[in-house]
């Protein structure tokens, strides 16, 4: 397909008038609409803003490449724009943006188009082809230059075809480097870092072969002869990419955007080997010169979420089935068949929440072998009354003794490899594992965790409110990040362990504020609103009954400081209410259809609504009418 296919000259924007990233990126999407290239505002916008989140799409060098995979796509269509005055869109080099390549692909985008894509991503890497764009005064022009790039691009990539053919046992005595690229849509950085990759490498005289894993599916593959002669190995990805295969090379592990905007430095690296020697068993040689990327809290924050994750389910099916079942005890009592039912498959999900917790807490730290010691780990907190935080613990404790052992047994003879998986691993992690839990974790944490409850139990009302308050406002603060599963977490830590529903109600209660605050602001502080944003806000009435405080994540992302201050406020006051009135909820999920489970159903509305209308009045009174907004949507 030809680019220009995509390159649609009645969307094109050749004088942005936007000076804000978010302003921007409404320009442009209300282009693509307008011109029937998408048929859905919202969920675009969505995609475009979840997109960012991971990493701002603004390449440097006053260059930004918006993308989104959706449904809401017609057609798949690429809109240039141009701004004179540049846009401050947060780029990676702090500069500002003039060149804007908005990218629409459809959900089910073939191949052809994304191979269109792929090559106009590579265009940008050519500095004298973005300066004669940046010249170009209408879209004709525009166009033009694009055909001329392309044709010229295909010449090359035949020529490039012919190279990746060549056997790397016969290639040049040049240093050679292998690399791959990926990013979470495989739209557009992968294929640019590939090319800043290969351009850097031949003005510094060195062979590389570069693996892309974009949505078009994996190209150049590195085969073993490849990765066998490298010096080095770069990884520049944003997703999860093939890695065993790298088994006792120095790895080079960083975002997409490094390859885009540090090739030099990355190949370097690779080159003289300052990278950490990867092993498919899970560790790095700590001697190496540079530590991979991401933190230790970033760490332990994944493999938690990995088990919360895999818990989830259980808790709510298992949760409001059990809370279901009250209803018929108390109509029915407790010898109906319909509780003795509901009850019975309620309370089996639930005894497997803390196994799951713990197994895939540790299978997220040491791969499968750590599943099998990590769910007993979890089933001897339970036996031992260790509860939550003892299951918590034994997850985490199964996943580092199973990367103990690998390290371990990692000099064994090649003879006895398969022997590893299917006898030593489950042996030693389980011993291990049950030791530890048997002596040391089950008895403190039995200890610990008794105490607490008893402390919650002797809590006097002003305490409770406190904690009540706490623990819903950290359900608004980031609406689903780190501190919203932190108090939603330690909430059903609770509830499993002594079946008191009463902070539930709380993080429920906190959880629900935000999208029905925004639904209730924008239906009568109207002025306030565009009417994409009004339209979306009714959909919040849905999703804040339902108990998805996600609902105001896009607005969040629009107006931070409003959207979340105000949430938290409503938030606080809500949770804390239902602390004082003395409000329980016997389950763990459910929105409005658990609150006739409730014990105080009324009080719990009027909790849910006074909260829900002092944010909604915070955020009606301090949002700017809509034509000083930057947003603007159509």
């Amino acid at each position: 397909m030809n680019i220009n296919d995509l390159l649609v000259k009645d969307v094109m924007i050749m004088n942005l008038k936007a000076t804000t990233k978010e302003a921007a990126i409404d320009e442009m999407i209300l282009s693509l609409y307008d011109h029937g290239r998408i048929n859905n505002v919202e969920n675009f916008k969505e995609k475009i803003l979840a997109r960012e989140a991971q990493t701002s799409t603004g390449l440097g060098d006053g260059i930004a490449m918006p993308h989104a995979k959706t449904t809401a796509v017609n057609e798949a269509t690429v809109l240039f724009a141009k701004s004179n005055a540049g846009v401050d869109y947060a780029a990676l080099d702090g500069q500002p943006v003039n060149l804007f390549f908005m990218i629409a692909a459809p959900e089910g985008a073939n191949d052809t188009h994304l191979q269109a894509l792929a090559a106009l991503a590579r265009l940008l890497i050519n500095q004298d082809f973005v300066a004669s764009l940046r010249k170009a005064e209408n879209p004709d022009e525009v166009q033009a230059l694009f055909a001329a790039a392309q044709k010229e691009q295909e010449s090359e990539a035949a020529a490039e075809e012919a190279h990746d053919e060549t056997p790397a046992d016969i290639q040049s005595d040049k240093p050679f480097v292998v690399a791959v690229t990926a990013c979470p849509t495989g739209i557009a950085h992968t294929y640019m870092a590939e090319d800043a990759l290969k351009k850097k490498a031949a003005e510094m005289g060195v062979d590389i072969k570069v693996e892309t894993n974009g949505t078009e599916g994996v190209k150049h593959r590195l085969s073993k002869e490849d990765i066998k002669r490298a010096a080095g190995v770069i990884v520049a990805a944003d997703k999860q990419v093939e890695m065993a295969r790298f088994d006792g090379k120095p790895v080079l592990q960083r975002p997409v955007s490094d390859g885009i905007r540090k090739p030099e430095e990355l190949i370097n690296k690779a080159i003289n080997q300052q990278a950490p020697i990867f092993s498919a068993e899970g560790q790095v040689d700590s001697d190496s010169a540079e530590e991979t990327s991401g933190s230790l809290w970033n760490k332990v924050y994944k493999d938690l979420m990995n088990g919360v994750s895999y818990m989830l389910p259980f808790v709510v099916g298992g949760g409001i089935l059990m809370a279901i079942s009250f209803l018929f005890e108390n109509t029915l009592g407790d010898k109906s068949q319909a509780f003795l039912f509901l009850n019975t498959i309620g309370s089996n999900a639930f005894n497997f929440l803390i196994p799951i917790l713990a197994g895939y807490i540790a299978m997220s730290i040491g791969d499968r072998p750590g599943l099998m010691p990590g769910m007993v780990a979890g089933l001897m907190a339970v036996n031992s009354h260790a509860g939550f935080l003892g299951g918590l613990v034994g997850g985490f404790l199964a996943g580092y003794l199973v990367l103990l052992l690998k390290r371990w047994f990692k000099g064994l003879p090649k003879s006895l490899e398969g022997l590893k998986s299917i006898l030593l691993y489950p042996v030693f992690g389980l011993l291990l594992t049950g030791a530890l839990m048997y002596f040391v974790v089950g008895p403190v944490f039995a200890t610990i965790n008794t105490a607490m409850i008893n402390v919650l139990n002797s809590l006097g009302s002003v305490n409770a409110v406190l904690i009540g308050a706490i623990l819903a406002g950290m359900m608004s603060l980031d609406m689903g990040g780190p501190f919203n599963k932190a108090a939603y977490t330690f909430s059903i830590g609770i509830f499993t362990d002594t079946g008191d529903g009463s902070l539930m109600a709380a993080v429920m209660a906190g959880g629900m504020v935000p999208p029905l605050a925004i639904a209730l602001a924008s239906t009568f502080f109207k002025h306030k609103f565009t009417e994409d944003e009004r339209k979306s806000g009714l959909t919040n009435y849905v999703l804040g009954l339902s108990f998805i405080t996600e609902g105001a994540i896009p607005f969040a992302t629009a107006d931070p400081l409003r959207i979340i201050g105000s949430s938290v406020i409503g938030s606080v006051i809500a949770g804390g209410l239902t602390q004082l009135w003395d409000i329980s909820i016997p389950a763990p999920h459910g929105g409005i259809f658990v609150i006739p489970l409730a014990n105080h159903r009324l009080l719990f509305l009027l909790a849910l609504a006074i909260g829900s209308i002092i944010s909604a009045l915070i955020l009606g009174f301090w949002r700017k009418p809509v034509e000083k907004n930057t947003v603007n949507l159509k």
